[in-house]
């Protein structure tokens, strides 16, 4: 029962990360006021009277100051705001704001809506709720492996009666993973950060879906359970392969994310559906409250200020839903080792 919690959660994060994808061009980079900013940018080096010391080079092409990634501090580089990226954004600022002043609303620019960095971070409000949404799930893996491990009984050979011990352990690593990249992509999206980000995302997705499987059908057996796993494993690795190494394809990989969660939210449904768990109506309220956050993301809208949007508003719901989820996973680690004991007796 607690793993349908959990899986819907991940449903809910993961496929929703998978259908974040980055276009190549928006109306924003298509506006030719926008291009001729960032031309005369990179010749230049200024946007205004913001100048960039990344932009000066010598006539056969290279930076006279060296590397840009040498001339910014430390906790920056990584971040990769170079000549263009920082022409980029500072074009797209001034552009805005004449749109503004004409009473336009905001435009995309490269498949991302307008936002404000701030120190550096492309979008500090997302890494912020991210960062929470991990703090979240590390509190709710700890007070389940205290629960299992120090407050319910424990076989003679100091294993737990619950069965599913181990797997929600894989998990929630693998949620904490998830949410780790999400904040280091939405501190600074470039190739790299998106790649691990979409990963982690399907990893995440595809590990649900095994344990949906497992908790649905109660699969115990060990064997049973490598045959599960094993087709699942073949498929997530070799989409992650593909799309780390052959070609991050938005379309596949949408399609991919919706066939393992519509999946498992069927399992769900069903088992939800038949079960009489005494704690199913805090699985009810994650899933109907996970599912009218999809609004947030259908309904997709310019950032509030240049800093919350529908993506952050998304992030903030999935943190009291994490603390209902592992609530339930809790809960059902209890109810199945008060079971399995007095089967035992």
């Amino acid at each position: 029962m607690n793993q349908m919690t959990q899986c819907h959660l991940t449903v809910l994060f993961a496929a929703f990360s998978c259908l974040v994808g980055v276009l190549d061009a928006s109306v924003g980079d298509a506006d030719p006021i926008y291009k001729a900013c960032v031309g005369q940018c990179e010749k230049t080096g200024c946007v205004g009277d913001k100048c960039f010391q990344h932009c000066k080079f010598s006539p056969d092409g290279k930076p006279i100051d060296g590397p840009w990634y040498l001339q910014e501090p430390l906790y920056l580089r990584w971040k990769h705001w170079d000549c263009h990226s920082n022409c980029q954004y500072h074009c797209m600022l001034v552009r805005e704001e004449e749109r503004e002043k004409l009473g336009d609303r905001p435009v995309k620019y490269h498949g991302k809506w307008p936002f404000r960095r701030v120190y550096g971070i492309q979008e500090p409000v997302s890494v912020a709720l991210s960062a929470l949404n991990l703090a979240m799930q590390f509190h709710g893996w700890l007070s389940f492996f205290i629960l299992v491990y120090y407050k319910l009984p424990l076989r003679p050979n100091k294993k737990t009666y619950y069965k599913y011990t181990g797997l929600w352990h894989i998990y929630g690593i693998l949620s904490m993973n998830s949410w780790f990249w999400s904040a280091v992509f939405h501190s600074r999206d470039v190739d790299l950060t998106e790649k691990l980000d979409y990963s982690s995302a399907v990893a995440l997705l595809g590990f649900s879906l095994f344990l949906a499987i497992l908790r649905a059908f109660n699969v115990r057996d060990e064997v049973a359970r490598v045959t599960v796993a094993a087709p699942l494993i073949a498929f997530v690795t070799t989409h992650i392969l593909y799309l780390n190494f052959y070609q991050l394809d938005y379309g596949l990989n949408l399609k991919v994310c919706v066939a393992m969660g519509t999946a498992q939210l069927f399992l769900w449904a069903v088992w939800a559906g038949v079960t009489r768990h005494p704690s199913r109506r805090k699985l009810w309220v994650v899933v109907v409250g996970g599912g009218l956050a999809i609004l947030l993301e259908i309904y997709d809208f310019p950032p509030y200020q240049g800093f919350v949007g529908a993506h952050a508003l998304r992030h903030a719901t999935t943190i009291p839903f994490t603390y209902l989820w592992w609530s339930f996973i809790r809960d059902d680690g209890e109810f199945r080792t008060s079971a399995l004991i007095k089967k035992a007796k």
